[in-house]
């Protein structure tokens, strides 16, 4: 059930769209925010409160790379894998990571600290290989700096 501050984020949210439904995104990432992550569960409350089915809120939430289906560490780590980033050495970054923290793509390290999800793109192609955490964006990432830039996500 939506709590009352839920509630409250999704009608401010609602409110600068001419239909509801324009907001789904918004009210993904509402919800998200305050829970870690978007259940089964979840999908129906927010269809239900922006009156679309279940099905449309689904469509949006596994669409959008950014909305996550699935319980997540309590930092997200995005590897860019785009061409720029791969020729640029993204491969050792990931082995890197998953040396240093048991985590391979699509999974979160057994501390609970670090989920590692590749992305397509992080528009930082001057800059690859590059790296988001939450979010802030490093760029020229080594697989040597890891651990420097890990280290202030606790």
């Amino acid at each position: 059930m939506l709590s009352d501050t839920e509630r409250r984020e999704l009608e401010d949210a609602v409110e600068h769209y001419p239909d509801k439904r324009g907001a789904t995104i918004d009210a993904l990432l509402t919800i998200q925010r305050r829970r870690g992550w978007i259940s089964d569960d979840t999908l129906l409350e927010i269809a239900k409160f922006l009156e679309i089915t279940v099905e449309d809120v689904d469509s949006v939430a596994t669409f959008y790379n950014l909305v996550f289906r699935k319980p997540v560490g309590r930092h997200v780590a995005f590897v860019c894998d785009s061409i720029s980033c791969w020729i640029k050495g993204c491969e050792q970054v990931q082995e890197q990571i998953k040396t240093l923290y048991q985590a391979d793509l699509g999974q979160t390290s057994p501390d609970g600290r670090l989920t590692v999800l590749p992305i397509a793109c992080l528009g930082q192609c001057e800059r690859a290989p590059a790296l988001m955490i939450d979010q802030d964006v490093y760029g020229n990432v080594t697989p040597e700096k890891i651990e420097q830039i890990v280290e202030k996500y606790k």
